[in-house]
């Protein structure tokens, strides 16, 4: 795969995004409220299937011990610990919007059904995950405990993030197709 400067630029803006953004969270429980899903959905959108490097970068230096994820930690155990699943998550829930976008990016209705369709990923993947290694820990979850602790009351949050994704993220995806028209 060629990559251009341009293009490794806009993947290297994005990981460090999500390295700025992340650490700042909300404590909520067991799971944090951050704005890390918000910067995910725009790499989605600007960059399509190739935003999942800018995610998988930004794992690599959490999982190397960078204090980029929620509340300034790092290091391999917040990957496999009880809500490693949603951090892991944010993989498949890039490369689903992504694909969906690159599919149909001049159609601005499949922004936030892209974003919607890879959240559901996310949110399946690491509650799956928190259940099985709460249940290891000998505190099982139900589903409905697992759900309200880690999914239900971020939707509200995530609907506002989509909105805010979806629209700056065509406008955005939309100008530098055109600027690269122009340059090229």
């Amino acid at each position: 795969m060629n990559l251009s400067t341009r293009k490794l630029t806009q993947l290297a803006l994005f990981a460090a995004l999500m390295c700025v953004v992340s650490p700042f969270t909300i404590p909520t429980g067991l799971v944090p409220l951050s704005l890390a899903t918000l910067v995910l959905y725009l790499a989605a959108a600007v960059l399509g299937t190739s935003g999942t490097i800018s995610i998988a970068v930004y794992l690599l230096l959490g999982a190397v011990g960078l204090p980029v994820f929620s509340g300034g930690l790092g290091g391999l155990d917040r990957l496999i610990g009880p809500t490693g699943g949603y951090l892991v998550g944010y993989i498949p829930c890039a490369l689903v919007a992504g694909f969906i976008i690159d599919r149909f990016e001049n159609r601005k209705f499949a922004y936030p059904i892209a974003m919607i369709a890879g959240t559901v990923v996310l949110y399946a993947l690491g509650t799956a995950w928190f259940m099985i290694l709460m249940g290891a820990n000998g505190s099982p979850y139900t589903l409905g405990a697992a759900l309200w602790a880690c999914v239900i009351k971020f939707l509200p949050g995530d609907a506002v993030k989509i909105i805010v994704a979806s629209t700056l993220g065509y406008v955005l995806r939309t100008a530098l197709a055109k600027n690269l028209k122009k340059a090229g």
